[in-house]
């Protein structure tokens, strides 16, 4: 069987990471990919938002089954095109993926249909959100409503602070059109934990829990970034919980797309925040966590290509999927400069030390091939996943194997998974 896996970062290096263990699977392509995949997949020179040429490749190539890692094409129609040309594709059409692309779409249906969210409010135009923040203080947190690669939210502690997040997403436009409708909702506190499915619109197949890191520095502070860093599993989602998440978000977002008559065969995750032992949604995206991807796919047991292609093709509930009892911990190493403008091309050393290693694997997300050396080419670099027996041992393991990597401007926290020990 012949695989496309679409997309570019550490996400996309996991996937196909996994992927080529199935004994199933003969050839792997990836588009366009980076230096990590090109070592166990072929890269192809599209990129991940060019639908057609996707599309005219899949066919040329015969390929089986593409798998969309980013968000970006599935809000774009990805899914829609290649369901059209009847091409088997693992993620949600694009009214599904507007969970994750539109915050009031998602608002929305979660106030629709009883699921536990933030009290909240969108607006279009700015004075109208001015006056809506000065009447209910801070702190408060204010979204940019489109895809903002995991930048767009901003939580402010002061009604300063939140007028002047209104301004650089509403006026400024930071995060382009991205910010021309703005979700400005109550700043829930709590504990966060990650909370993905697997459903192909009729069976629910949880994954093994994970917590992310989104925060730049120690200590969750700084600004929000695509994700520092996460382990598997999150101790915070205990079996009450879980089955709290199942019944009261899981269940009523099932029923909610089955009634809109929503084509959902792909990942649901569950942005969660944990609230005096009750779980309410933060954000919905609808494709596989980055970078918790990395952490949860070196626990999976089962073959991911059976899970996926089954979830595709409409028959999940055939295949049976099991966990390592092992934990795991990915630290993200960045840029200097990230999430904000940062250096490329900075040449990366130590990374040979763990090849064939499946214990400790180096994900690439931002890197690509200069000459003979592998470089920095992104805002996120490489993601540093250790196995271990509990989450202690995984830290550690991760840990010891980044003081053998190095690169001019090298930046990761220090902290990852301290809160689950």
């Amino acid at each position: 069987m012949k695989v496309l896996v679409v997309g570019g970062g550490g996400r996309e290096h996991s996937l196909v990471w996994k992927l080529q263990q199935s004994p199933r699977v003969t050839k792997i392509y990836c588009a366009p990919g980076n230096a990590g995949i090109s070592e166990i997949a072929e890269c192809i020179d599209i990129q991940a938002d060019n639908i057609e040429a996707l599309l005219d490749f899949v066919k040329y190539e015969w390929i089986d089954l593409t798998v969309v890692g980013p968000e970006v094409p599935l809000a774009a129609g990805i899914v829609d095109a290649f369901v059209k040309e009847e091409r088997r594709i693992f993620g949600p059409d694009s009214t599904g993926a507007q969970l994750e692309g539109s915050k009031q779409f998602a608002k929305d249906f979660m106030q629709k249909y009883g699921i536990p969210t933030a009290e909240y409010r969108a607006f279009s135009s700015y004075q109208p959100a001015e006056e809506y923040i000065r009447l209910k203080g801070a702190p408060i947190v204010l979204k940019a409503d489109g895809l903002a690669a995991g930048k767009g939210v901003i939580i402010a502690q002061t009604v300063d602070e939140a007028v002047k997040a209104l301004k650089l997403i509403m006026k400024d436009k930071a995060f382009g059109d991205a910010g021309s409708r703005v979700v400005i909702e109550q700043c829930l506190k709590g504990e966060e934990a990650s909370f993905m499915i697997v459903t192909d619109g009729k069976t629910v197949v949880p994954l093994a829990t994970s917590q992310d890191h989104k925060r730049i520095f120690d200590g969750d502070k700084g600004p929000n970034t695509g994700g520092m860093g996460a382990y598997s599993p999150a101790p915070v989602v205990n079996e009450s919980l879980r089955a709290e998440i199942m019944d009261s978000i899981i269940a009523p977002v099932m029923k909610g797309l089955t009634k809109e008559s929503i084509n959902f065969r792909g990942v649901i995750y569950v942005g969660v925040m944990v609230c005096e032992g009750k779980p309410y949604v933060l954000e919905f995206n609808v494709r596989f966590g980055d970078p918790e991807a990395q952490p949860i796919l070196m626990r999976l047991e089962s073959d991911l290509f059976e899970l996926l292609k089954a979830t595709a093709e409409g028959r999940l509930a055939d295949v049976k999927v099991t966990w390592k009892e092992d934990a795991a911990v990915c630290v993200v190493l960045s840029s200097r400069g990230y999430p904000g403008s940062y250096d490329k091309g900075d040449v990366i050393t130590g990374l040979d030390e763990f090849k064939g290693r499946d214990d400790v694997v180096i994900f690439h997300a931002g890197t690509k091939l200069k000459g003979h050396n592998i470089v920095t080419s992104g805002g996120r670099v490489l993601g540093v996943t250790a196995l271990g027996n509990d989450i202690v041992t995984a830290k550690r393991n991760a840990y010891k194997a980044i003081d053998k990597i190095s690169y001019n401007g090298m930046h990761y926290r220090k902290d990852i998974a301290d809160k689950a020990i």
